[in-house]
């Protein structure tokens, strides 16, 4: 190890996917080489840029993009400087200057600063309401323009324009695409798989406006159009910009580094000025600057090398391909995609089932495919056209609907050096090395050793490919498929469930201790975990770690983005008095509550609570919490039912009543909701519902895995019951199975399907002694439930503790 004060000092200006991963292989190659300043101009962590469209579309919060957290930072020595923006290089003095005053030399320099939306340059694009999609502060824009406006569009037919709207879309926006081309995603798809890609995002509520040429933004300070060259207009309240990335060169201009397009690079990243390096979108190699992550990788690859001492081929160009997944629909692409001379086309194209799958060839090899609405096969055919496969008649059989893909096991035709995951530059070889080096067994153990198919997920396939095929006989499809909990063990969720029940571990502690985390403080991911399974497994025994829980759970309410909070009492089955609305009135104009909404859950939510008046609200409502926040029932929905509908057949507000106070409090392995109709005409939705009871024909049907959220599905029948005992005890059986089954946060609409329907409905409905066994357990924990309002109203030093301990920032640390 060479002592710190002998370290070179490496300097990276931009915290993105490019610089970093340029960094990480410095620390593979060559660690303890460089001492290492990062600065980053947003105020989060290394994160994944490829997964934002999720975080619009609230599929994912912002932890679960980030690749790299605080600690690895600090583990690995380097000293982060996050919302802090370099603004001058000193290339003679060898120093850079922050927008907060702060100096730093450097011995050696990485720029990576990435790229710009480009904004398109017509009369009123700087009016209020206009953004790019970029960063997580774009998204957050976004979000918030979701909240307020209903009308928006988005410029640009392409990929990141469609996954804007879409995500637009989905958060209840009316959202028209434009785009200056008559087809979307022209630079990808043909005209066939254009249309057809047009199409089915219509059908899902996407609205398009195909070319048309901006000409001008309409409205006063806020944008409220856009006029065409056509001279037709489109009502907007807000536009975001999606045609194109400019390379962020202005800190290299403005330092004397020679640019163009892009910052000037040599064949290994080297800038014009000694020790002065760029790497990612913002350079330009051999006239070309790119926009894709994978080349991007294999330059930080050769750079790494390079400052390592490392014998490396220089850096030639990268030949792009792209696969891509736009939520709702399968799209794949690569290499070649638009008929020529001197190509053989293999075509399918099924316009009932809205299948299109299109393979070009050149004398006899594969060399492009595109693949609309079936893309199970996007990994094989993104590896032969990678190698240049020969077509033979089972991929021929196999393309065109007539066989099953019978072409075994392709990662042997694979060379050493075949990028696997693009997204992050790692190769064959790099995978088998680390699967005979360190032994590893599971794809979840080799994402975490190299990285790959730690981003998209595209490529997971052809990596669980190369395990069988290095494993050979030792390969264990069932062991391959657990995944781990999460980066600080290789263990699974069952292999954790067994080894706390078989061992008799009480505490996380001991749990991480006993089955040797590899952090042994846990992660956000693995703490509230262990909490649930412990509690799930011990609910007589196990003392609740409510350090270990989301900030909405240890506050018994919702945080909102301002930093005030939402609460919501109980409101059983729906139902309220007037005297509990008159009293929540009183309590909303006495505390200056922000807004009071009715939820779709059929109760209110008091929101912009200040978090010191959350005990006092408490106090004065009497009124248990409604568990707003939790991993546990959130609310039975019902229907007036028999009691005052005439089409009513059955009691629907007393059974949901019933079922609310029996089920409440319990935690869960996610939020759970149940809805009870008098009758099959489904006013409270039971179809959407984690278990939906239907009254029908003078019994009850229910239904179970309902989802109405991002992942819609329809709940299935599970089965069909007489009397109202014997729905209970099915409800509870269910429930508890699930409970003792399911994966932490895992939704009952996953779990279903995970399962199956059929091994449910014997462990919960036919096998009766199951059955009774699991409704027992249900009651063992039942009986361990607490009001939480009441209980840290009655226990002061519970009540200091709990509002002490949290400080809510705008910010991230």
């Amino acid at each position: 190890m060479v002592e710190a004060q002998e370290r070179r000092h490496l300097v990276l200006i931009g915290n993105g996917m490019a610089g970093i991963n340029t960094v990480e292989q410095i620390l593979k190659l060559a660690p303890g080489i460089y001492r290492i300043t990062v600065f980053g101009s947003e105020p989060y962590p290394n994160y994944n840029r490829i997964q934002l469209s999720y975080v619009l579309e609230k599929s994912k919060a912002v932890e679960d993009i980030i690749l790299n957290d605080r600690d690895w930072y600090l583990e690995n020595g380097i000293e982060l400087y996050t919302a802090t923006t370099v603004t001058h290089i000193d290339t003679e003095q060898k120093t850079v200057k922050a927008d907060n005053g702060m100096e730093v030399p450097y011995d050696t320099l990485i720029i990576a600063t990435g790229s710009n939306p480009f904004i398109l340059p017509v009369p009123g694009a700087d009016k209020e309401g206009i953004v790019g999609f970029r960063d997580i502060a774009d998204c957050e824009n976004m979000l918030h323009a979701a909240d307020q406006y209903k009308k928006a569009a988005v410029i640009g037919g392409g990929l990141l324009g469609l996954e804007a709207a879409k995500g637009l879309l989905k958060l209840g926006m009316d959202v028209t695409v434009v785009h200056l081309f008559e087809e979307i995603m022209e630079r990808q798809l043909d005209h066939t798989a254009s249309l057809m890609l047009q199409a089915e995002l219509e059908s899902q509520g996407l609205k398009f406006a195909t070319g048309k040429h901006t000409e001008e933004f309409l409205g006063d300070k806020r944008v409220s159009g856009i006029r065409f060259s056509d001279g037709t207009t489109l009502d907007a309240e807000f536009v975001v910009m999606a045609v194109g990335i400019r390379p962020n060169i202005a800190l290299a201009k403005e330092s004397g580094i020679a640019v163009n397009k892009g910052i000037l690079v040599n064949d290994y990243m080297r800038t014009s000025v000694p020790d002065v390096y760029a790497v990612g979108e913002c350079n330009e190699h051999r006239g070309i600057t790119y926009g894709l992550v994978a080349p991007l990788f294999e330059q930080g690859a050769v750079l790494a090398k390079h400052l390592c001492g490392v014998d490396t081929k220089p850096y030639e160009g990268s030949v792009v391909s792209t696969q891509l997944k736009i939520s709702g629909v399968d799209v794949f692409s690569a290499g070649e995609f638009m008929d020529a001379e001197g190509l053989s086309i293999v075509r399918m194209h099924d316009d009932w089932r809205r299948i299109y799958k299109k393979v070009l060839l050149r004398g006899g090899r594969i060399v492009g495919g595109v693949l609309i609405g079936d893309g199970k096969e996007s990994s094989r055919l993104q590896q032969w056209i990678r190698t240049g496969t020969i077509m033979t008649e089972a991929i021929h059989d196999a393309i065109v609907g007539l066989a099953s893909v019978e072409t075994g096991n392709t990662a042997a035709e694979l060379a050493d050096e075949e990028i696997v995951c693009g997204c992050n530059g790692v190769t064959k070889k790099h995978i088998m090395d680390a699967i005979n080096e360190k032994g590893l067994t599971t794809v979840e153990e080799i994402k975490v050793a190299t990285s790959a198919s730690r981003s998209c997920g595209g490529c997971r396939p052809v990596v669980e490919q190369i395990l069988q095929y290095v494993l050979g006989d030792k390969y264990d499809s069932a062991a391959a498929k657990q995944e781990a909990i999460c980066s600080c063990t290789t263990l699974s969720r069952d292999e954790v469930v067994t080894a706390i029940k078989e061992k008799g571990l009480i505490t996380s502690k001991e749990v991480r201790y006993a089955l040797e985390w590899d952090n042994p403080e846990g992660c956000s991911k693995c703490r509230p975990a262990l909490n649930y399974y412990l509690g799930m497994i011990w609910p007589a025994e196990h003392v609740d770690e409510k350090d270990s829980r989301f900030v909405n759970e240890r506050m018994h309410a919702n945080i909102q983005k301002d930093g005030t909070f939402g609460v919501v009492p109980r409101m059983y089955g729906g139902v309220t008095t007037p005297e509990d609305l008159r009293l929540i009135a009183d309590i909303a104009v006495k505390y200056n509550v922000k807004l009071v909404k009715v939820t779709g859950g059929q109760r209110l939510d008091l929101l912009g609570v200040k978090k010191e008046d959350l005990p006092k609200i408490w106090k004065d409502l009497g009124m248990p919490s409604g568990y707003a926040y939790a991993k546990a029932l959130r609310t039975v929905k019902t229907c007036v039912g028999s009691q005052f509908c005439r089409f009513g057949t059955k009691d629907s507000m007393g059974m949901g009543i019933k079922l609310e106070k029996k089920f409440e409090r319990l935690d869960m392995p996610a939020k759970f909701k149940l809805a009870v109709n008098g009758c099959p005409r489904n006013c409270a939705e039971s179809s959407t519902k984690d278990i939906g009871i239907v009254g029908n024909e003078g019994a009850w049907e229910i239904y179970v895995g309902g989802n109405g959220g991002i992942k819609a599905r329809l709940a299935e029948l599970l089965c069909k019951v007489r009397t109202d005992e014997e729905l209970l005890e099915i409800v509870s059986a269910f429930m508890q199975y699930y409970r003792e089954t399911g994966k932490y946060l895992e939704r009952t609409s996953d779990w279903i399907e995970r399962m199956g329907l059929e091994s449910v409905t014997e462990a919960v409905v036919s096998d009766l002694d199951n059955r009774r066994a699991l409704a027992e357990r249900m009651e063992v924990a039942l009986a361990q439930v607490k009001e939480p309002w009441s209980e840290i109203l009655n226990n002061s030093n519970l009540r200091e503790r709990m509002f002490d301990e949290i400080s809510v920032s705008t910010k991230p640390n």
